[in-house]
């Protein structure tokens, strides 16, 4: 009867230790599928980032805190005047949100572009890198195509408190890891 007992108690173990190995490669592709879709979004809309939050409130009342914006760079297309644009400044890592006011185009890859937030009084020359006084068409991270209301609000209240989105991370991550099909 022990000799039983042994046999099913190793059997049991050999099985936890499969559904364990069976859950992290659940989580690994869980993990690489969303690396996969970005990937894929960023081809297809010619953006390295195709879905940005907006971050502030400088473009309300077209745009409010918390917006998800998908955006678009194909190169063949122009900017123009009144287009809303997602640039990135030298020396800063978070993307702005803002309206394309004045546009000086020589040819596709020199175009001189000026930018303004809807709800600023001024242009965007003081947010521009010291002695930049345009951008250029290699600043530009996409134009708004497309927007979802205030779904960003979950990265931002994420950025906001770190600790939360660690804990947030670490339950997804035993969920994932724990739950186990039968």
């Amino acid at each position: 009867m022990s000799i039983l007992n042994l046999a099913m108690f190793d059997e049991i173990r050999r099985m936890d230790v499969r559904q364990t190995v069976y859950q992290i490669l659940n989580f690994a592709m869980v993990v690489s599928s969303a690396l996969m879709i970005w990937k894929g979004l960023m081809v297809v809309t010619g953006s390295e980032s195709p879905i940005v939050v907006v971050l502030s409130g400088s473009m309300e009342p077209a745009f409010y805190r918390g917006d998800l914006l998908v955006l678009t760079n194909y190169h063949e297309d122009p900017i123009r005047t009144g287009d809303i644009t997602v640039f990135k400044i030298e020396g800063r890592d978070i993307p702005i949100v803002h309206r394309v006011i004045k546009v000086h185009e020589e040819d596709i890859d020199n175009t001189k572009i000026l930018t303004k937030g809807d709800n600023n009084q001024v242009d965007d020359r003081g947010l521009y890198a010291p002695g930049q006084m345009w951008l250029g068409r290699q600043d530009i991270v996409g134009r708004a195509k497309g927007i979802v209301p205030y779904i960003g609000m979950v990265t931002i209240i994420m950025n906001d408190y770190p600790k939360l989105k660690y804990a947030v991370l670490a339950c997804l991550a035993l969920f994932v890891i724990l739950h186990r099909e039968k």
